[in-house]
């Protein structure tokens, strides 16, 4: 008999469990949302496993008696190097939505990413909480809507934007197809655009996406986007040196290696694979974060020991709101802390300047020691 359905009838210990938690909790269209990747789902799977693939080289007898997870981010201090990142449509997990996630971010003082597609409004969740966030921005067709939200994100504290560059089109998603994804209403456009599309053939977020999202979308964009709002702007969704180079050339203020949690294009590399790459084009000019496949303290450690500055959760936060709204959310950043902070101290490092690239061992470098 399987130890599983025991483990989960007490209280979740590690943050995978609260997947099963949430897909107890949700209805079978929601969960998949959540859960699935795009096409043959190998990126989705490769995000998680190739974190197991790197393996620690601690170091011992290091006073680790005191152990400081604290990082800064574009100047703002946080507890440790985990932020939230944007994940849309929270009130499909929880009835609270994003008010509950960002009251969590801030009871963990961390920074969280408002997602542009998010089903509660910028004042809504401003108003929530006193907290550190910045705002995720897709660019529409119409110019003006993307602009309005951001200069409303910007008069409501937000600190910065996060501009999402892997989305012209909105991946295949084939289980939200099958499902007849129902998209709800995103407050944030009301009164701007019509949000309401009904698609017989299949997911009605994929036909809303092709009929709002900007394929044109380029590189000289940014300059518009920098003459719309004074906050920095970090670019998320790259995986290459080529772009974290290009994106150095216009000027951003941090770079997110992410693949949209593997919702966009599959058998693109996992995040954790294509980060010392971006790390090592970068070089140090700008923060470079990390986001998808992280589901332990030791993925966080991983992260940073190849060059990031902090990891972004996007999946488990909102299995963490599915199965217990606000305090799963808490619960769900405290574990991924106090794992971090196990391995920091089991790894010889009582800060998170102490960890650096010779505490991990890649594939790369077994692949190099053998020639």
């Amino acid at each position: 008999m399987s130890m599983f359905p025991v483990l989960m009838a007490s209280e979740p210990v590690n943050v995978n469990e609260f997947q099963e938690l949430a897909r107890r909790a949700l209805p079978k269209m929601y969960y998949d949302f959540f859960a699935a990747g795009a096409e043959d789902q190998h990126t989705l799977r490769e995000n998680v496993e190739a974190f197991s693939r790197i393996m620690f080289q601690p170091r011992i007898l290091v006073d680790v008696s005191k152990i400081d997870m604290s990082t800064t981010i574009l100047g703002y201090k946080i507890s440790s190097p985990i932020m939230i990142a944007p994940t849309s449509l929270q009130k499909l997990a929880h009835p609270e939505g994003e008010i509950a996630t960002a009251r969590a971010a801030a009871a963990c003082n961390t920074i969280m990413v408002v997602s542009f597609m998010a089903t509660c409004t910028v004042e809504e969740v401003a108003s929530s909480c006193d907290a550190v966030r910045f705002l995720q921005l897709y660019v529409f067709k119409r110019r003006d809507i993307s602009a309005q939200v951001v200069q409303k994100a910007e008069r409501y504290g937000f600190k910065a934007i996060v501009l999402t560059v892997d989305t012209p089109r909105l991946g295949r998603r084939e289980i939200d197809i099958k499902n007849k994804m129902v998209s709800p209403k995103l407050k944030n456009f009301e009164g701007l655009l019509s949000t309401e599309i009904s698609n017989d053939k299949g997911s009605d977020l994929e036909a809303l996406a092709s009929e709002i999202f900007d394929p044109s979308l380029s590189w000289k964009d940014i300059e518009w986007l920098k003459s719309i709002t004074k906050l920095p702007i970090l670019i998320k969704g790259v995986l290459t040196s080529e772009d974290a180079i290009k994106a150095m050339e216009v000027g951003v203020s941090g770079i997110i290696v992410s693949n949209h949690g593997a919702r966009q294009l599959d058998y693109v590399p996992a995040t954790i694979s294509a980060l010392e790459e971006v790390v090592q084009a970068v070089g140090g000019r700008v923060p470079v974060l990390l986001d998808g496949g992280v589901r332990r303290g030791t993925d966080v450690f991983k992260a940073l020991a190849l060059g990031a500055q902090a990891v972004l959760v996007g999946r488990p936060v909102v299995y963490g709101l599915a199965a217990m709204g606000e305090q799963g959310v808490r619960r769900v950043i405290e574990m991924l802390k106090d794992e971090f902070e196990i391995t920091m101290a089991l790894s010889g490092c009582p800060s998170v300047k102490d960890i650096s690239r010779s505490h991990v061992r890649t594939e790369r470098d077994r692949l190099r020691s053998m020639l």
